[in-house]
């Protein structure tokens, strides 16, 4: 028996969200998939990809910026269908300086695009931080469009937040779908009302609230003691700031903040997550949130931030991811790190299953020319 397989590169691969996403529809759908290569210069990422993914006979590119240096490397590649790529999002995150393409890694999708240019993949998948598609006016977006559009792509853009998609969080993201003009691909095929509506049918992928990551994974009473505020640092999380800085710092967010690279370090609870012991363990969360606690009162409270493997589940990963990546030898430090930076799994997901199984599918398994014999 045969089957056509989907071949495909990852770029700033970090721990795979797009392959974590593209391996679950595979598997779902049973179509054949292949990862032709994967580009990431984080070692505490890369043990994490490798633990996770079977990466035998998988190009690994290393540093794309100085793989794209040599053409002939590029050429020398295999085909493949699509590029996944979550490009670095700092030079238009609204906590960094915005330099946007100016900035050295924001000029990394230059050298994707001299991959492109050489390879002529079918499509191309890539998500940054919403900022890029309004940063400097819009015209940073404009030139990545441009890009595109002259080497021969049709682009569609749309920001989608990961709460709409069976992940509690909030979490607003732009994805970019380019594919190749000679494949007439439907101009709809990234429109967020219907991707949203799509998602409807997915229900075995979803986690309503915070509440229900711990479901499954790890029992609650197995947190440590050093997930726990110390109650000298408790006033400064619960703070609603300085005069020059000010916020409302809730604790017990059923559909959390978006988690951030950073979260490692505690930042207040108007940024980062935390749960008190005393609302994870009432008969009734949402009766106990109404009981409105002062700051004081809820300092009296056992409060914590959250786990590693909650951070990942919250991402889309199983409870499996950490425990692999954790016996590779990957520090708590590091996965936090790892799951801010990392892709939502179920929106990539939902994308992919939307764009093959919709009416106007693009991304038909019937149109790869590839064959894998099974």
């Amino acid at each position: 028996m045969t089957k056509e397989r989907l071949k495909y590169i990852d770029l700033f691969s970090g721990i795979g969200g797009f392959r974590q996403a593209l391996e679950l529809l595979a598997k779902d759908l049973n179509i054949a998939t292949q990862c032709v290569a994967f580009s990431e210069i984080d070692k505490y990422a890369i043990t994490s990809y490798k633990a996770n993914y079977n990466t035998n006979n998988e190009i690994e590119l290393g540093d794309i910026e100085l793989f794209v240096q040599d053409t002939q490397r590029i050429k020398d590649l295999p085909d493949f269908d699509i590029v996944f790529g979550g490009f670095p999002c700092q030079p238009f995150s609204m906590m960094g300086k915005q330099l946007g393409l100016k900035d050295e890694r924001g000029g990394l999708f230059f050298s994707v695009m001299k991959l492109v240019d050489i390879k002529k993949p079918k499509y191309i998948l890539l998500e940054n931080v919403r900022n890029l598609y309004t940063h400097d006016k819009g015209s940073t977006y404009q030139q990545l469009k441009n890009e595109l559009e002259e080497h021969g792509y049709t682009v569609q853009e749309e920001v989608l937040n990961t709460s709409d998609f069976g992940l509690p969080q909030h979490r607003r993201r732009l994805y970019i779908f380019a594919s190749r003009k000679d494949l007439s691909t439907p101009t709809d095929m990234l429109n967020a009302q219907y991707i949203q509506e799509h998602f409807s049918k997915l229900k075995n992928r979803s986690i309503n609230t915070y509440l229900d990551v711990m479901d499954g994974i790890l029992d609650q009473d197995r947190v440590e003691d050093k997930y726990y505020l110390s109650e000298k640092i408790k006033p400064t999380i619960l703070s609603n700031g300085t005069k020059n800085f000010k916020s409302n710092s809730q604790i017990n967010q059923l559909i959390a903040r978006p988690l951030t690279a950073t979260m490692v370090k505690m930042h207040r609870a108007c940024q980062d997550n935390y749960y008190s012991q005393e609302f994870l363990d009432a008969d009734c969360q949402t009766s106990y949130l109404k009981n409105n606690f002062s700051k004081e009162e809820e300092a009296t409270h056992n409060i914590r931030k959250l786990t590693p493997w909650e951070t990942l589940k919250l991402q889309g990963f199983d409870n499996d991811f950490f425990i692999n990546s954790s016996k590779a030898g990957v520090s708590n430090h590091q996965l936090y790190k790892q799951a801010g930076n990392a892709v939502s799994v179920n929106t990539v997901y939902t994308i992919l299953d939307y764009i093959v199984n919709t009416k106007n599918a693009t991304l038909n398994p019937l149109k790869f020319t590839n064959e894998i014999r099974l």
